[in-house]
C-alpha cells in the first residue's frame, strides 16, 4: 500500500486570511464544450496567458492518452513551464490503467495527475462492474506506479455528489481509505450539476468535519445555473480550492465561471486569491476568439453590456451621487461604465455621453438630441455613443459640405475572378472615384477606399472586429446590422438588406466621426 504524506491540513478551523486555490480547467474540461478543440499553439498561448497574467494557481491542461497531438502540446506546455518555474502548477486527468496513463504524462514531463476514479456506487457497480473493494485496488495499483515514477497524484472522485445523495454509505468507504493515501488533493465534482447551494453546504461541512486533515477541492457545474453559487457555498465551508472555466466552458451548461467565482469570492468571503481581475476580461476576449463560442452580453463581469445602464433614472443617480454603482465595479475588470441610449434614456444618459465625446451643448440643444434618441429608441434602433454626433449633426442642421458621402458604389464579383469596387464619393465640395479589387466586395470597397484616402488628407483606420446579425425588430430575410470595431476604438454599425453595403455604410458612418473629430482609444488586436 502507498505510504501516506503528512497531512496539508491541521483543522477546519480557517483564518479570514487563508489562501483559496484556483484550479482553471478550461484546456482541459473546458475543452468538452461541443465544438472545441484548442490546436497546440493556441493551447500553450492560454497556458502562458492563465499562469503569467490571470495568475491561477494552477491548470489542468489535457486528458491522458487523448491523441498523439495532444501530449505533443503538453510537452510544448511543459517545457515553457519549467523555463517559469510552473511545473508544479500544470495537470493532466489521468485513468485507473495501472502504468498507462502515468507513463503517457511523464513522456511530456508532466508530473502532477488528477486520477479520475467513482465517487458513486451506481457508477462504481454499474459503469465498472466491480465491487468498491475491486475499484480501491485498481486505484491502489496506479497510484503506487505513479509515486514510484515521481508523479504526484489527486483523485476525483466523479459524480461525488450523487453518490452523496443516493449512497453516502460508498462515499464514506473510499474516503476512509484514501484520506490514508498519499493523494496531494481529494476532488470533489458536482459532475451533473445536480446540488443546489444548500446541499453543497451541507454534504462538504461533512466531509471537512470527518476528515480535518483532508485537503478538499471543489469542482462544479452549471446546469442548473447554480455553478459559481454552489462553488461559493463550498468556499464558505472551507474548501482549500476550486475548478473553474473561462466563460464557463464545459460539457453541457458548462463549468463554474472563472470570472463569477472570483469576483464572488473577494466579494462576499474573506478568503484569498491570487488572481489578477484586470486580467479576465483579456483572457475571456481571447479565449472567445480560439474557441469560436461568444459570451452573452449580459454575462456577469466579462459581458458586454454588464457595466452599461439604461435607464435614465440610474443615470440620473450615478450623476449625483454615484447611486447605483456597487464594489462590482467595472475598474476593478478594467473596464468602462457606459450610459445607453434609446427610449428609456433620461437627460442624464445624453449628458455622461456628449461629455465623453467632448460635444458641447446649450440646455436646449441637449434636450432635442434627447427627444430625437428617444424617438429613434421607440422604433427599436440601436444607439451607439458613436451616433450621436449624427444626431447632433442633424438638430444643429450641420453643413453638408462639411460630411463625407458615399455617393456612388458598384461592386461586382464573377467566378473565377477577384471581386472590384468602383466608387465616387464627395468630400468637402469635391468628388473622387477609384477602383479596387480585393477577396470578396467589402474588402475591394475598402481597397478603393484606402486608394483614396491620401487625396482627401485622411488615414483610415484597420478593422479589428466584424459582425453581421439580425438588427433588433428585423427579419433574416430583410434587413442585417453589421457592427465593425476599428483600430482606433470606434464602433459604427449600419442597417441594409444587403450585408456588403450594411458595411460600407458603417465604414462611411466611421469617416464622417474622423472628420468631425471623434476619436477613440487605439485597441490591440484581441489575440496579441
Amino acid at each position: 500500500m502507498p505510504t501516506k504524506t503528512t497531512a496539508k491540513s491541521t483543522s477546519r478551523k480557517r483564518r479570514p486570511t487563508d489562501a483559496l486555490a484556483i484550479m482553471d480547467t478550461t484546456l482541459r474540461d473546458g475543452e468538452q464544450t461541443d465544438g472545441v478543440s484548442f490546436p497546440g499553439r493556441e493551447k500553450l498561448l492560454l497556458a502562458q496567458k492563465l499562469l503569467g497574467k490571470v495568475k491561477v494557481d494552477r491548470i489542468e491542461v489535457a486528458s491522458c492518452r487523448v491523441s498523439p497531438g495532444e501530449q505533443v502540446a503538453l510537452t510544448e506546455i511543459m517545457k515553457w513551464a519549467a523555463s517559469k518555474g510552473f511545473e508544479n502548477r500544470v495537470e493532466v486527468l489521468g485513468f485507473t490503467d495501472h502504468t498507462a496513463s502515468v507513463d503517457w504524462l511523464r513522456k511530456a514531463n508532466c508530473q502532477r495527475m488528477n486520477l479520475l476514479t467513482k465517487g458513486s456506487r451506481r457508477h462504481c457497480e454499474v459503469q465498472l462492474r466491480k465491487t468498491p473493494a475491486e475499484h480501491r485496488a485498481d486505484i491502489e495499483k496506479t497510484l503506487e506506479y505513479a509515486n514510484k515514477k515521481g508523479v504526484a497524484v489527486s483523485i476525483y472522485l466523479e459524480d461525488w455528489s450523487n453518490g452523496m445523495i443516493d449512497s453516502p454509505d460508498y462515499v464514506y468507504e473510499m474516503l476512509d481509505e484514501y484520506v490514508k493515501w498519499p493523494f496531494d488533493r481529494i476532488l470533489l465534482p458536482d459532475t451533473l450539476g445536480v446540488l443546489h447551494p444548500a446541499q453543497v453546504t451541507e454534504f462538504v461541512t461533512a466531509i471537512l468535519e470527518r476528515y480535518p486533515s483532508g485537503v478538499f477541492e471543489f469542482h462544479g457545474h452549471n446546469d442548473y445555473g447554480l455553478g459559481p453559487a454552489n462553488t461559493l457555498a463550498a468556499v464558505m465551508c472551507g474548501v482549500d480550492g476550486v475548478h473553474c472555466t473561462v466563460n464557463g466552458l464545459g460539457e453541457r451548461a458548462g463549468n463554474a465561471s472563472l470570472e463569477e467565482v472570483v469576483a464572488s469570492v473577494r466579494d462576499h468571503t474573506q478568503r484569498k486569491v491570487r488572481v489578477d481581475e484586470k486580467e479576465l476580461n483579456p483572457i475571456s476576449r481571447l479565449v472567445e476568439v480560439f474557441s469560436g463560442k461568444r459570451t452573452s452580453d449580459n454575462k456577469p463581469i466579462t459581458g458586454r453590456n454588464v457595466f452599461t445602464q439604461t435607464a435614465g433614472i440610474h443615470a440620473d443617480g450615478d450623476k449625483k451621487a454615484r447611486l447605483y454603482e456597487s464594489r462590482l465595479s467595472p475598474e476593478r475588470f478594467g473596464r468602462d461604465r457606459v450610459y445607453a441610449l434609446g427610449k428609456l434614456s433620461g437627460r442624464s444618459n445624453v449628458d455622461f455621453n456628449l461629455d465623453s465625446l467632448g460635444l458641447q451643448l446649450t440646455k436646449e440643444q441637449r434636450t432635442d438630441v434627447l427627444k430625437r434618441v428617444v424617438e429613434l429608441g421607440d422604433l427599436k434602433h440601436t444607439i451607439t455613443a458613436e451616433d450621436l454626433p449624427f444626431i447632433v449633426a442633424d438638430v444643429l442642421k450641420a453643413p453638408k459640405e462639411e460630411t463625407f458621402e458615399l455617393k456612388s458604389c458598384v461592386v461586382t464579383t464573377v467566378l473565377g475572378m477577384s471581386p472590384t469596387a468602383s466608387i465616387r464619393v464627395g468630400f468637402r465640395g469635391k468628388d473622387y472615384e477609384a477602383v479596387g479589387t480585393g477577396t470578396g466586395g467589402f474588402d475591394a470597397f475598402m481597397s478603393a477606399l484606402r486608394g483614396l484616402a491620401p487625396q482627401m488628407g485622411l488615414d483610415v483606420p484597420k478593422l479589428i472586429d466584424y459582425e453581421v446579425h439580425i438588427p433588433p425588430g428585423g427579419k433574416s430575410d430583410a434587413l442585417v446590422q453589421t457592427t465593425i470595431t476599428w483600430e482606433n476604438g470606434l464602433r459604427t454599425k449600419a442597417v441594409h438588406s444587403d450585408q456588403v453595403m450594411a458595411a460600407i455604410e458603417a465604414t462611411e458612418r466611421l469617416i464622417n466621426l474622423i472628420v468631425q473629430g471623434v476619436v477613440g482609444v487605439k485597441r490591440k488586436s484581441t489575440a496579441e
